[in-house]
């Protein structure tokens, strides 16, 4: 099995949710069949929303590189990193580090176009939202994308930022509000496109029609590091 490596702390408790979800997606009937993970959880870094939408000049790529480095230097084959907003940097990330870094955006993509799903809503932070991280690489696989309207955007960073990232449990009933309005709008899935969000699913029970990236991500992980159970093949709520 390849030893994998997480750029980890971003946020900390997406980050404990990620490990939770590779362990329980692991097909191990014994600790020795798990697959092994080597993790540097850096809180510290520099937010890269705010890098994104040019509010702060603090550059999050050089340190998530220089962890990158520092994991691959311990043995990791392959890295993950628990952050959907971090992925705008991929390309310089999987460059700088040299070894292969998974696409959260590019696995749900093709995982939904398997799925026949050709239209989802994205909730996720204004720098992924702004950056047009979903839609430049769904576009490749025939699937459209629904972005919330700016007061429904506003409240999914309250969810984020001023709630879960402080701590807090998080209002469901505001997700699933903004949930309706892109069903609405003809969305046939919902993505939770920020791992902040996919402490709501662990912590609620979703309506039908949602999908969590993370789960997408740490499925991947799995079957590319570890032995996977496909019992998590089907990812989206019923």
């Amino acid at each position: 099995m390849k030893k994998l490596g997480i750029i980890g702390g971003l946020g900390p408790m997406a980050t404990t949710y990620f490990l939770y979800l590779l362990t329980r997606m692991s097909r191990a009937e014994s600790d020795q069949e798990h697959m092994e993970i080597l993790m540097h959880s850096k809180p510290s870094i520099p937010d890269r929303t705010r890098y994104i939408l040019g509010l702060s000049q603090e550059n999050p790529v050089h340190e998530m590189i220089d962890i990158g480095l520092e994991l691959k230097e311990m043995g990791a084959e392959m890295i993950a990193i628990p952050c959907i907003t971090a992925h705008y940097f991929h390309g310089e990330l999987e460059k700088g580090i040299g070894v292969k870094v998974l696409h959260a955006v590019r696995e749900t993509a093709e995982y939904l176009k398997e799925a026949g799903v050709d239209k989802v809503g994205i909730m996720a932070t204004d720098g992924t939202v702004q950056s047009e991280l979903f839609p430049d690489v769904f576009s490749r696989y025939g699937i459209a994308t629904v972005n919330p309207c700016e007061e429904s955007q506003r409240m999914i960073m309250e969810l984020i930022y001023r709630q879960i990232k402080s701590g807090e449990k998080g209002n469901i009933d505001e997700l699933i509000r903004v949930g309706e309005e892109l069903f609405a709008e003809g969305a046939q899935v919902n993505l939770l496109g920020c791992t902040e969000l996919s402490l709501l699913k662990r912590d609620f029970r979703l309506p039908a029609g949602y999908l969590d990236v993370m789960e997408v991500l740490s499925g991947r992980a799995v079957q590319e590091c570890g032995r996977f159970d496909e019992r998590f093949r089907h990812l989206i709520t019923q």
